[in-house]
């Protein structure tokens, strides 16, 4: 579309689709003040529905998924607090953020929202025969699939050549977020750069710096490096960047002939040690005298055994 000029067609795509949502939303019933005409706006059931399915997530995800604004958020989360439908406890991976579970009348009311909800979807499958709702099922997932592919938004990941303020900067809510003792001083972050077997990786969300992780020369150790620094801002969270950073960095060490990656990291990082696990990490005998660290693990890379 040139300067925003619309064409017929597309005009009339557009007035298609704006038809739709009023006949659909207006089905629904989502005009009316209360979803499902119970105690709850549409809003605030969505997002018991969403910590209910994802225990201890956070608002910066909430916020992600629903495309809700933080203010707004936060009051909605405040109330259902003081209504004692949710729980909010301090990460203790990152206390800047808290983690919201279903409190026992959260979770009861999500249990009565589902079964209202499907009700309704039943009484309004109920007019057509099984090929009619197979035919409407596979109708919805092609829709879903096509308006997604535009969902995801597109992250960038880079090996820095030089340091910079962002990579100072998220090194720096790094080591408060997880209360680092030993932090990077300006000539090893430069020596991590620019070193043959090591790099810090940025990883950018339309234009700006929001995750990272670092690859550190393991000279105690022949064909291995230690993976270090990995962290992805709040804000940022639940779009897999922290696994694109560490595909980018296994890639990388495995271009430079390195067989293992180490890691230490200790007990209380749960979801960290959790997402290391997932990508083939193991425990192995401690490798080093961090003393914060608690557990150790390394992966393989290489082409074979």
């Amino acid at each position: 579309m040139a300067n925003g000029a619309i064409s017929s067609t597309q005009a009339d795509q557009i007035a298609v689709v704006r038809d739709f949502n009023r006949f659909y939303t207006a089905r629904l019933g989502l005009l009316r003040k209360r979803h499902l005409d119970g105690e709850f706006s549409l809003t605030e059931a969505r997002i018991l529905y969403e910590i209910g399915t994802t225990p201890r997530t956070t608002a910066a995800t909430l916020r992600g998924r629903l495309g809700l604004d933080a203010g707004y958020l936060s009051r909605l989360l405040a109330l259902l607090t003081k209504r004692k439908l949710i729980r909010q406890t301090a990460s203790r991976e990152d206390g800047r953020e808290k983690l919201l579970t279903l409190a026992a009348a959260g979770e009861a009311a999500v249990a009565r929202l589902n079964e209202q909800s499907s009700l309704q979807i039943s009484d309004l499958l109920a007019g057509l025969g099984a090929e009619e709702r197979g035919l409407l099922v596979q109708s919805l997932s092609k829709v879903r699939s096509l308006l997604s592919q535009s969902d995801e938004e597109p992250v960038q990941v880079v090996r820095l050549t030089e340091s910079s303020e962002d990579a100072i900067g998220l090194l720096h809510e790094y080591y408060e977020a997880v209360h680092v003792v030993r932090r990077d001083t300006p000539r090893s972050i430069e020596k991590m750069i620019h070193g043959a077997s090591s790099g810090l990786w940025l990883a950018y969300l339309e234009g700006e710096a929001v995750g990272c992780v670092a690859l550190k020369s393991l000279p105690s150790i022949a064909s291995a490096v230690e993976c270090k620094r990995l962290y992805v801002r709040p804000s940022a969270r639940g779009r897999h960047i922290a696994e694109k950073l560490l595909d980018a960095q296994e890639e990388f060490a495995r271009s430079q002939g390195l067989q293992w990656i180490y890691l230490d990291s200790y007990d209380d990082l749960k979801a960290a040690i959790a997402l290391y696990r997932k990508r083939g990490y193991v425990a192995c005998e401690r490798y080093n005298d961090n003393p914060q660290a608690t557990v150790f693990l390394r992966k393989y890379i290489g082409a074979g055994r």
